[in-house]
């Protein structure tokens, strides 16, 4: 297990092949990080699909509204939902969208990021300073990998659960 220095801006997300570290940012975003972790403590992201998955790009989940594989779930309508809580400012920064960050997903408006997120595949630079970073993988960029591409993929991956590291 990776070396968490911060359990509590720790996520832990389990997929088919092993589980993925986060580190988030609350420095940086702390917005988008404490809703991360609000909607994880809440039990919102679990069963929740991957329904946009681009090779080489990113992979893309987090619609509780629309996403949820076990409750309500609709893959033509995943990717257009957000949780009940109000959209997000933007916080946008400095830091780069680096293979393996996390990038808050929104709308044409910068102020409409609400739960879901991408993580990016690989260097995709031409995303800085139009989408809030707000986490990366420490651990099991592997697993990331391996997510079933599509969009929407005809065979869905899902989290299976999504925890804060200081509650495991």
């Amino acid at each position: 297990m990776a070396e968490i220095k911060d359990p509590e801006n720790t996520i832990i997300i389990e997929l088919k092949d092993g589980n993925v570290v986060i580190e988030l940012l609350p420095d940086v975003a702390p917005q988008h990080s404490e809703r991360m972790k609000e909607l994880a403590r809440a039990g919102e992201y679990d069963n929740v699909a991957f329904h946009r998955v681009i090779d080489g790009f990113m992979a893309q989940t987090g619609d509780v509204q629309h996403g949820d594989m076990e409750d309500g779930f609709n893959i033509r309508m995943a990717g257009t939902g957000g949780s009940s809580l109000p959209n997000l400012p933007a916080e946008f920064s400095k830091l780069p969208h680096d293979r393996g960050t996390l990038g808050a997903a929104r709308s044409a408006n910068p102020n409409s990021a609400n739960s879901q997120f991408f993580i990016n595949f690989k260097d995709n630079h031409f995303l800085n300073g139009q989408y809030t970073v707000y986490g990366r993988v420490i651990e099991g960029m592997g697993h990331v990998d391996a997510i079933t591409r599509g969009e929407p993929p005809a065979n869905p991956d899902r989290m299976i659960s999504v925890k804060v590291a200081a509650d495991v």
